[in-house]
């Protein structure tokens, strides 16, 4: 939706039939004289220049009032649309969240770009919990069942959306392209989705007659310039009896079905119907009805859907209209912990990038209060405190200077160090301290359960494990510093990319959520960081656990210098019930007596270590709970030699287990035409997957089921050359599975003969 950026600041002479927008070469003139009042230097309490209007200008720039904000995301798919301004657009996905500012008749639009990938789930979840409102775009020749992606997906970012309780916009792209059907992507919507679509637009034409739309709640027709590919010039006429019969004919019936349908979804607007409207739904004013649909979309009882080309902005202007009118303002999202911290600063670090000039560049949401340069802020994350240099404002394609910046807004600060992608940042550490403890006068247990208020005061988002792993080398040992740099900035930027060193090689090992992902972050090094880097072979992030209880005793005595460590240990290791990766300790009651809280973690540190490397594969292990018997520690005894004897005793444990490895299982879903559904099937069975159900949409089958995701690396090549490259599929993690054991017998045979 990289159309919607282009649209800005000045529409005063508007008229009410032609409308001429301003296109991106003017927003640009804008924004230079803009910068014009803003200087560079640190002082903002003179501004020279700025006298009468521009005064309210400014200050409507710096500061817009808070119901004219809209905080909104685009949901889109790989090959939808594609609005970054990254390097990623040239594979037609939008994978780092950006997020731009643009005015649109008075309203400040946050945009912030969602990722249309599989593999970058935690980047859609960090990014819905920024916003207030979101716009879900679909092809409309496709519907949910996006070409070139998949409904998994699709419905992977739905249902984040759903979690955060995010008010949407259904937009209909791609009117104009062969196939497109108004009619089936909305009744995709509601059986895919089952969400109940609100018509507001209606198409004039389809495919290559697509000329322009419907506004149904005004019963007008927009009508775009046949000859104009850049969609800037379009009329609005009103729908009339002599001029268009069959076309106000449709649109009154379409007008009358969405009255019906919010007054069944609102009770006040329905008393209204009834009460003054209920003999002729003509009568009712536009306003009555625009005000409805903004109470059901943010009830989320239904999703307003409209239509269009992005591509060539037609229908973007009115979806614009559509997002400051039916999507909600700040204010008009529910945030439970604002009353915590009392208007005082309350802000989330969404995303981190760093700038070869500026250093890093962290995004905030403003949640309360406001932030200024130069001020010293608090991170609860690191628990530490930092200062902002510089507040930056990324209007349209620029980055503007501004004095501060109030809640509800989107902010790009320069100057923080330590801050990450998902921090949580308040004013100080007694302010942090003082919302806890409001929140606790609210209710201990209360406080527990709201997810929400527990994610913004203990920040972050729930980070997955990575499926994928391989060694990543620098192209020579002198640029190591300089790989380990790189690999420190971006995870700052990206909290699912783990980086770990093989402690038997001593290579650095890259953990990532996907063949793309890893790919991308090759590429960046070598685009950003000008490193030449080598990957290894991409392998699975296996696990393992064990299937029966085990006991085991170590015990070390060690003198060094003139003092003696000795520690004696007794555990037992057992599978648990309920999935857990971390491992569950216990404490006998004998233990628990005597034991200091230096003691306690330094044998939980001990486990924890003996269980990032099973005694199979070297994998994490998992499902096992831990119960120390017996813990005997000669005085003096330092907690390093206690937490080695203890991972010594673990490890004895674990190798005398009966032992399993667990393999990452993938939700698959296959499109493929009739004509290649036996090969695919068939190659499917080969790669040990497990078919679930077998769908018809339109043309296609839809294959869907479980695979291994071992089996399923290179799919992509393979399932081009069965079919001709008329298949797509979407792959989702959906759990970890026991391998059966002749499968695992292969795997551990390969591996030895490997190493």
């Amino acid at each position: 939706m990289s159309n919607l950026r282009i649209f800005a600041v000045n529409h005063k002479k508007i008229s009410s039939l032609h409308i001429d927008n301003v296109c991106c070469s003017k927003i640009r003139a804008n924004l230079r004289r803009l910068k014009l009042h803003l200087p560079h230097g640190r002082n903002y309490s003179s501004l020279p220049g700025i006298i009468g209007n521009d005064v309210k200008s400014l200050h409507s720039i710096i500061s817009p009032p808070i119901t004219k904000i809209r905080n909104i995301g685009i949901m889109a798919h790989i090959d939808n649309d594609s609005s970054s301004p990254y390097p990623t657009r040239e594979r037609g996905i939008t994978i780092q969240s950006a997020a731009v500012t643009f005015d649109w008749k008075g309203y400040r639009i946050n945009l912030i770009d969602t990722p249309g990938h599989v593999d970058f789930t935690l980047e859609v979840e960090r990014c819905l919990r920024v916003l207030d409102g979101a716009v879900a775009v679909f092809d409309a020749s496709a519907g949910v069942e996006v070409k070139n992606s998949a409904q998994a997906q699709t419905l992977t970012v739905w249902r984040q959306a759903d979690k955060h309780k995010i008010p949407r916009i259904c937009f209909l792209n791609k009117m104009d392209k062969t196939g497109a059907s108004f009619n089936y992507a909305v009744e995709s919507i509601r059986e895919k989705l089952k969400a109940k679509p609100l018509l507001l637009q209606l198409p004039i034409g389809e495919a290559k007659t697509f000329k322009g739309v419907v506004d149904v709640v005004n019963k007008e027709k927009l009508l775009w310039n046949l000859n104009s590919d850049d969609g800037k010039n379009f009329e609005r006429k009103p729908l009339l009896e002599v001029s268009d019969p069959q076309l106000l004919k449709e649109t009154t019936e379409a007008r009358n079905a969405l009255i019906e349908q919010v007054a069944d979804l609102d009770d006040e607007f329905a008393n209204l119907v009834l009460g003054e409207f209920s003999e002729n739904f003509d009568l009712l004013p536009a306003e009555k009805l625009q005000t409805a649909i903004h109470r059901v979309t943010l009830a989320q009882t239904a999703v307003p859907v409209l239509c269009g080309s992005a591509l060539k902005n037609k229908g973007v202007q009115p979806l614009l209209d559509a997002i400051t009118m039916y999507l909600p303002s700040p204010e008009e999202r529910n945030y439970e912990f604002l009353q915590w911290y009392k208007g005082d600063l309350c802000a989330l670090a969404f995303k981190v990038l760093h700038d070869k000039q500026r250093g890093p560049l962290v995004f905030m949401r403003i949640y309360s209060g406001m932030i200024k340069p130069q001020l010293a802020i608090h991170n609860i994350n690191g628990n530490c405190t930092e200062r902002i240099s510089r507040l930056l404002l990324p209007f349209a394609d620029q980055h503007v200077e501004i004095p501060s910046l109030t809640a509800g807004n989107i902010a790009l600060t320069v100057g923080l160090k330590h801050t990450a992608t998902g921090d949580t940042i308040v004013s100080s550490k007694s302010s942090a301290l003082a919302a806890a403890r409001r929140a606790e006068r609210k209710g201990e247990k209360k406080h527990r359960e709201n997810n929400e208020a527990e994610r913004l005061l203990l920040a972050g988002v729930e980070i997955p494990e990575p499926v994928f792993f391989c060694t990543i080398e620098p192209p020579s040992v002198a640029k190591q510093p300089d790989l380990d740099h790189a690999l420190k900035c971006l995870q700052r930027e990206d909290p699912s990319l783990k980086v770990k060193l093989d402690p038997d090689s001593g290579q650095t090992i890259l953990c990532g959520m996907g063949e793309l992902h890893i790919e991308i972050i090759h590429d960046r090094i070598k685009r950003e960081y000008g490193l030449e880097t080598y990957l290894g072979p991409l392998q699975v992030a296996y696990r393992e656990t064990i299937l029966n209880s085990v006991r085991a005793t170590d015990a070390l005595d060690r003198t060094l210098g003139d003092k003696r460590h000795l520690v004696t240990v007794e555990l037992e290791a057992k599978p648990l019930e309920t999935s857990s990766l971390q491992p569950v300790i216990d404490y006998a009651q004998s233990v628990t007596q005597d034991l200091s809280q230096a003691s306690q973690e330094a044998v939980e540190n001990g486990i924890h270590s003996a269980c990032l490397q099973g005694p199979l594969l070297g994998s994490p292990i998992q499902d096992v709970a831990v119960t120390l018997h017996s813990l005997v520690i000669h005085p003096g005894t330092s907690t390093t030699m206690i937490s080695a004897c203890v991972s010594r005793c673990m490890q004895k444990a674990l190798k005398k287990a009966d032992k399993q490895i667990l393999e990452p299982l993938m939700n698959l879903e296959v499109t493929v035409p009739r004509d290649y559904l036996s090969p695919v099937l068939a190659d499917l069975a080969q790669r040990r997957g497990n078919i679930q159900e077998i769908q018809t949409r339109q043309d296609n089958k839809v294959v869907i089921g479980f695979v291994p995701l071992a089996e399923i690396m290179g799919y992509s090549t393979v399932l081009r050359t069965l079919t001709s490259g008329s298949a797509t599929f979407a792959l989702e993690l959906s759990n970890y599975q026991a391998m059966n054991p002749q499968d695992q017998s292969t795997l551990l045979s390969r591996r030895s003969g490997l190493t």
